[in-house]
């Protein structure tokens, strides 16, 4: 994303000075393509892509973009996951069928590719677990992305088992549910740590741009509140990652 033009590199070299082994690239939309693979290329084995078009970018090409996607991931093994997908309708539920349709399709090439899915959710959960029912036995594995729901919620989402929840930076916020919420629902086992760069940096980052190196804030403050060491946060949630990310392994 080009909040990183200035120092994409530095900011590679920081997470990985941070502990940070793999950085999960999630795609947008086809012209997220190109600068993922260049990514992908600079830093091979640190670097891994995904593919997928965001529900926020089903847009009137959504047909061709989605050709154009499913063509690359027939034709390369490179991809680690579909995503970012899923459903959004805080910003437009103007077009609720076809990020449906789109989300659907999607779930097919996971199928199809025996891939995890990588699930964007915003004002959008009755929907998506609709969705999801509907695939419960088909083997699916993959993150609920950025989870930040109630704890009805939470329990809802675990009922699939292979899938993780994504925590991210939003959960060190003041006045914030989240923490009692992973604390009475959510076991250590089931939880992913992200960053959602640009987005969401953590505190005491809060306000600045966020960053891959930034997940040990995550990881700092999820042990404080489960009351264990870091080091058994990161070992933990770095067996859940690569038990989704099955390819980095």
């Amino acid at each position: 994303m080009k909040e990183f033009d200035e120092d994409r590199a530095a900011a590679v070299e920081r997470a990985i000075a941070a502990g940070v082994a793999h950085i999960c690239l999630p795609c947008i939309d086809a012209s997220s393509i190109g600068p993922i693979d260049a990514m992908c290329r600079d830093y091979p084995g640190v670097c891994h892509p995904m593919i997928g078009l965001h529900p926020t970018d089903v847009g009137e090409d959504y047909r061709e973009q989605l050709a154009l996607m499913h063509s690359r991931l027939m034709s390369s093994d490179c991809y680690i996951a579909v995503g970012e997908v899923g459903l959004d309708f805080y910003w437009d539920d103007s077009r609720k069928q076809q990020q449906v349709e789109v989300f659907e399709t999607q779930i097919e090439w996971a199928k199809e590719r025996n891939l995890p899915l990588v699930i964007h959710s915003r004002s959008a959960f009755d929907e998506l677990y609709r969705v999801m029912s509907a695939h419960s036995n088909d083997g699916l594995t993959g993150i609920f992305h950025c989870f930040s729901g109630t704890a009805d919620e939470a329990r809802a989402l675990l009922e699939f088992p292979g899938f993780m929840l994504g925590i991210g930076g939003a959960v060190t916020y003041k006045k914030n549910t989240l923490p009692q919420v992973l604390l009475d629902v959510v076991p250590l086992e089931r939880i992913v740590l992200e960053t959602d760069a640009p987005y969401l940096s953590p505190v005491p980052y809060r306000g600045r741009r966020n960053e891959s190196a930034y997940v040990a804030e995550v990881a700092r403050f999820i042990a404080q509140l489960y009351g264990v060491q870091f080091e058994e946060v990161a070992n933990i949630t770095t067996a859940n990652a690569k038990k989704v990310f099955a390819s980095i392994g």
